[in-house]
């Protein structure tokens, strides 16, 4: 009986789908145990190898997990909102929703393209994800509650008192009773101060004004990365180099009417969670760097000449008096005010330079320096000297205050700044305010071994003492206080582009009003084109249907918009990480119409017990997601603090590209063997034209691309074109790309998921390399052999011998370890070793293959489904106990002894281990062979070392 992987998985595919093999259930006896993988964005490109390795990794532990008695929830979904679809919207003119079908379900698309389909992707290779609990954002049933969270946020206040969020009514309530004075409230910068009777007797749009200062998301003029070609505002993890990661267009710095999410609000709770869960130190540390905590003191200076002030947050006050300059950034409000004529067009043409690069290119570029002095200065606090102000674009106007304090004495770069426009008008000589310090080569920047100088009142004060005198006295004199900063700031929520989560937002009097919840989803609607309109508007503007009727409570024609009972729509869109941060919890519970779960739902699942993905959503997505969670755990929806309590991060598998090698101003190619000296460009070839030995089908390439249809080829003496290979990034582009479903083709998914497992630690980067796939085949027919011969199934109901046993619980105790440590390749490594000692033992012995079949199961469940229905089971291999390893087993016995005479080894005995000297050569000395060797003579010596060797002498 021969082992047919197609045929074997085709059936155990549809026997999973048909019974809901892996369907979790939201109440059981069983514990709960979560595994989640960061749900994939579904392009028409489709899977590549690369992508399961997370997918499959989580599936081998799931499907343990499972063996071990836990109530697995493993499901799958997709994050189906985003810019690619929308791009190929307006390429094509394709609805966005049907081009997002089409690559999550396959077909055929408007273009003709053949589309496989994530769906069946993913079906193909095994996984036992609970189909029934599918998500896509992009889904009305989905975004519906998506909207409704949103309306959470909007109606909440953050209390910094009690260190959570609460219903705006409740602040409201304050305000009428007692007005803000004594309000702890995280909320926009310089609200200004009301008493109840002044907030009594606001009108409703001054109210919501105010309001707008407090909420949890609120619309607020922000400097933005602006991307005319893409025709929206873009985070900055979508901008590499000063352009759009996707499309590669310019991107520049602009004001826009935005609405954003208080996320500062939860910096600390953000911070104080890492120690409570179990990630990676690196993306822990990641996370840290990106809040920013910092501890000193808020500054205020009053600017010569005007009745502006520059507040600047810095972590050294007791560094006052060493401040040469100050530094804004070009987008402070303040830089308009306080230019001088004379600097007028020098300041207008660097603001407008520095627009063109981004926050990370500017934060990132520690060597370029540049500036231009505004004309304007500034007042020390204490000494009341005049400080020239500054702009450059060092400094950033979203992080601390968008001002700085340059001490060059005590920092780079400030320093630097400070000599490159050393002599210039509006740049005076360092001060040093450090003693016994020498600051003529480079600034010092440590806190240690500080002793404060040329400072008045804080001469000779260390760091400490220094920080907390100048605190006081700023304090004192109303030009400062002790403040905690963070360097994380409010995240922009609006995407000027179509295909995202419609706000349920209208507006009256230009003020943003909720649609009630009752009324949701607002779906997204119909348009012509997917383009901003020519007035500049976002693509949504283009849509003849989108206005809000609020005496019948839907969406009507636009053109009926007459801001008494039927009003604007909100234009913007969510942005791609609305839907992704909750999606965890629809999971629990995905078809509950009324809610996004329900508690009894949440009670149970809590959070994720594992979760898998890759280590770039360390700053973006992760961050998002463990403020969704914090808030909904405030507004008492969610049950714990944080959403995942276990992450991993899985390396990438990289590619290996085929080159070919051109003749420089030719169309001739020549083999890498044959270039020599010769100038040769190389270029990309079809890694599916090249095979397991390097050498190119010349016939194939030719046909791939006209150009190359009548090019020439310089060979190797054996006829053979030898390409290059390299190992870079899987790609289209570099044509390195391995689909699942070739593989699973030609030898089925058990093997794909063994050698992606195989190929190295998890969480490493690794080379994808075919040539390997046939070794991993070829243990599955070994297998196959332990329990099938031509004529059919050969288990017997033998006794197993020690050594059966022996390999067996080897194998039972290292899968186990190996699973629990996420070290699924070292397992692999044992199932082969296995494998070959119990051929080479010549076991069928149903007491070791039945439990073989269960270790191998997580690994590769189609051939150990088929093994275990052979052997005469009637229901899923899935949820059969986990064997149990036995220590007995591998503790050794007895003891193969070498006997040697005068030190020649001539024959073995095995003896028991606990045998004393005495009784070994009592033994030995009676053996046949023994008294052969010795021939009637006595040795003068027995030497023997128990457990180890015996040897007779003379």
């Amino acid at each position: 009986m021969k082992y047919n992987p197609n045929e074997i998985e085709a059936k155990w595919q549809k026997y999973w789908a048909e019974n809901q093999t892996f369907a979790a259930k939201n109440n059981s006896e069983k514990p709960k145990h979560y595994v989640l993988d960061m749900f994939p964005y579904p392009s028409g490109a489709g899977l590549h190898v690369g992508h399961p390795l997370g997918y499959i990794a989580s599936d081998v532990y799931s499907r343990f997990k499972r063996h071990q008695g836990f109530n697995v929830l493993h499901p799958m979904g997709y994050d189906s909102f985003g810019l690619p679809a929308e791009q190929y919207a307006i390429q094509t003119g394709q609805r966005p929703e049907d081009t997002t079908r089409v690559n999550i379900d396959g077909g055929v698309d408007k273009e003709g393209k053949q589309i496989a389909g994530y769906r069946k992707q993913l079906d193909k290779i095994g996984f036992s994800f609970d189909w029934a609990r599918e998500v896509r954002t992009s889904n009305p049933d989905y975004y519906k509650h998506t909207q409704w969270i949103f309306i959470q946020l909007f109606n909440s206040w953050y209390c910094r008192k009690q260190g959570k969020a609460f219903d705006i009514s409740e602040l409201v309530t304050v305000f009428e009773e007692s007005g803000n004075a004594l309000v702890e409230a995280v909320c926009d910068d310089n609200v200004a101060i009301f008493t109840a009777d002044e907030w009594n007797s606001y009108s409703e749009d001054q109210k919501e004004k105010i309001l707008l200062q407090y909420r949890l998301t609120y619309l607020a003029e922000t400097e933005v990365n602006w991307c005319p070609g893409l025709g929206t505002v873009l985070a900055n993890d979508e901008i590499v180099n000063g352009v759009s990661e996707r499309g590669g267009f310019p991107v520049i710095r602009k004001k826009m009417t935005q609405w954003s999410m208080r996320i500062s609000a939860y910096a600390e709770r953000l911070l104080e969670g890492l120690n409570d869960i179990d990630w990676s130190e690196s993306i822990k540390e990641s996370q840290r760097n990106w809040i920013g905590k910092s501890v000193g003191a808020l500054v205020t200076f009053n600017v010569k000449d005007h009745n502006e002030v520059i507040e600047v947050f810095t972590t050294r006050p007791d560094t006052i008096f060493g401040v040469t300059f100050m530094t804004l950034a070009p987008e402070h409000d303040l830089v308009a005010k306080i230019t001088t004529p004379e600097q007028k067009a020098e300041v207008e043409a660097y603001i407008e330079k520095t627009a063109k690069r981004s926050e990370r290119e500017r934060m990132a570029d520690v060597k370029t320096i540049s500036g231009v002095f505004t004309g304007a200065y500034a007042e020390h606090p204490f000494t009341k000297e005049p400080i020239p102000v500054w702009i450059g674009d060092y400094v950033l106007a979203g992080y601390g205050t968008g001002a700085v304090m340059a001490v060059p004495c005590g920092d780079e770069r400030d320093y630097a700044f400070a000599n490159f426009f050393k002599g210039l008008k509006g740049m005076p000589e360092i001060k040093n305010i450090f003693a016994n310090v020498d600051i003529s080569e480079a600034a010092y920047g440590s806190k240690d071994n500080v002793e404060i100088a040329n400072s008045d009142f804080l001469n000779g004060l260390n760091y400490k003492e220094g920080t907390k005198k100048a605190i006081a006295k700023l304090e004192e004199i109303g030009q400062g206080t002790g403040k905690t900063n963070y360097r994380l700031r409010d995240a922009v929520f609006s995407r000027q582009r179509y295909w995202g989560e419609p706000f349920p937002v209208y507006y009256v009097n230009g003020l943003p009003k909720m649609i009630d919840t009752q009324h949701l989803p607002i779906i997204l609607p119909e348009v012509e084109k997917y383009l901003p309109t020519e007035d500049g508007l976002p693509p949504l503007g283009n849509a003849a249907v989108w206005a809000w009727d609020t005496k019948q409570n839907k969406v009507v024609n636009t053109d009926l918009v007459d801001n008494v009972s039927v009003f604007p729509l909100e234009l913007n869109t969510m942005p791609g990480w609305a839907g992704s941060s909750w999606y965890w919890m629809r999971y629990m519970d995905a078809h509950n119409e009324n809610e996004f779960a329900s508690k009894e739902a949440l009670a149970y699942w809590e959070n994720v017990d594992l979760y898998i993905g890759g280590s770039e959503h360390a700053t973006g997505h992760l961050l998002y997601s463990r403020f969704w969670n914090k808030f909904l755990k405030d507004k008492g929806f969610a049950p714990t603090e944080e959403p995942f309590k276990k992450l991993i991060n899985q390396g990438m598998i990289l590619g290996t590209s085929a080159f070919v090698y051109r003749l420089e101003g030719t169309n001739t190619f020549v083999s890498k063997n044959k270039i020599g000296d010769q100038k040769v460009q190389p270029i990309h070839a079809d890694v599916s034209m090249v095979n397991s030995s390097d050498e190119l089908n010349v016939e194939k390439f030719k046909a791939w691309r006209e150009d190359y249809a009548d090019a020439e080829f310089i060979l190797d003496d054996n006829g053979k074109y030898i390409v290059g290979r390299e190992v870079e990034k899987m790609s289209k582009s570099k044509y390195n790309v391995v689909t699942p479903d070739d593989i699973c083709d030609e030898y089925g998914a058990d093997t794909l998921r063994l050698y992606e497992m195989f190929l190295g630690p998890l969480e490493q980067a690794k080379p994808w390399n075919t040539a390997g796939i046939s070794g991993v085949f070829g243990f599955l027919k070994k297998l196959w052999r332990l329990y099938f011969d031509e004529n059919g199934l050969i288990v017997n109901n033998d006794e197993p011998t020690k050594d059966n046993l022996k390999s067996l619980h080897k194998t039972i105790k290292k899968v186990g370890e190996d699973i629990e440590n996420f070290s699924f390749n070292t397992s692999v490594s044992q199932f082969m070793i296995c494998v070959n000692e119990l051929s080479s033992q010549n076991c069928h012995s149903r007491a070791i293959l039945e439990p073989l079949a269960i270790l191998v199961s997580p690994y590769a469940p189609h051939i150990a489904e088929e093994l275990w229905s052979q052997l005469g089971h009637t229901t899923s291999i899935s949820e059969v106990s986990f064997p149990i390893f036995e220590e007995k087993h591998l503790i050794e016995t007895n003891k193969e002894y070498p006997v040697s005479f005068n030190g020649k080894m001539r024959f073995t005995i095995e003896l028991p281990l606990d045998l004393t000297k005495e009784q070994i050569e009592e033994i030995v000395m009676k053996d046949e062979r023994t008294q052969k060797h010795l021939d009637g003579r006595t040795p003068n010596k027995v030497i023997i070392v128990p457990g180890k060797i015996i040897n007779l002498v003379g």
